[in-house]
């Protein structure tokens, strides 16, 4: 999918050395698309890299990589290493992306910043969400969830999904990794008890 149009123009802070930006993409009718910087072990990983008003990306740390989840969300990768030289890590086994990523990963790999790569497919066969285990531990999530301004948790609609059930069943392995936050790729982020929120979502009582 091309580039959104759409400029972010604020960053908002997630937890300590987490930062969260969105767009309304008119590639997506005009639906939130968000994305994150990841800053840890010496490495500050953009997730998903949506574009960002320069002075706005200039505060923060200067991208040493880029990871992405899936095809679909290439967005500003490659305008963004070609302007920093960060390198592009990219599921192993997804269709062929706009340009060549410089790594490919697998379920359970580990990637830059500490995260670690956990294959969710349903949206997509080849889709991940990854994972920074220490704390406060974080879950960037790609497009099984979004969620609103309100905070309220939603499947992404199953007319986007080759597997609505494998999505479901995605999700519901969510809820054995230990994460305290969850980032979305589609709305702001859950920071009070998301596990909470996703049991709900999944009509279980636990």
């Amino acid at each position: 999918m091309a580039e959104p149009a759409e400029i972010a123009t604020h960053v908002d802070p997630v937890v300590d050395g987490v930062w969260h930006w969105e767009v309304a993409n008119s590639n997506i009718g005009g639906a939130i698309s968000s994305c994150h910087e990841l800053a840890a072990d010496g490495e500050a990983v953009l997730v998903d890299p949506l574009r960002l008003e320069p002075a706005a990306l200039a505060a923060l740390p200067r991208p040493t990589a880029i990871v992405l989840t899936a095809k679909c969300h290439q967005r500003s990768a490659w305008r963004y290493r070609a302007e920093f030289g960060a390198a592009v890590w990219a599921p192993r086994g997804a269709p062929p992306a706009d340009e060549e990523p410089d790594h490919v990963y697998e379920d359970g790999d580990g990637l830059p910043g500490g995260l670690h790569a956990l294959r969710t497919p349903g949206p997509e066969p080849v889709h991940y969400c990854v994972w920074r285990e220490t704390g406060p531990s974080v879950l960037f999530c790609s497009d099984l969830l979004s969620s609103d301004a309100d905070g309220r948790l939603r499947f992404v609609p199953a007319e986007y999904h080759d597997d609505p059930a494998e999505t479901r069943r995605s999700v519901e392995r969510l809820l054995d990794v230990p994460f305290d936050v969850l980032c979305l790729d589609h709305g702001p982020p859950l920071v009070d008890d998301p596990k909470r929120a996703i049991r709900e979502l999944l009509g279980d009582p636990a």
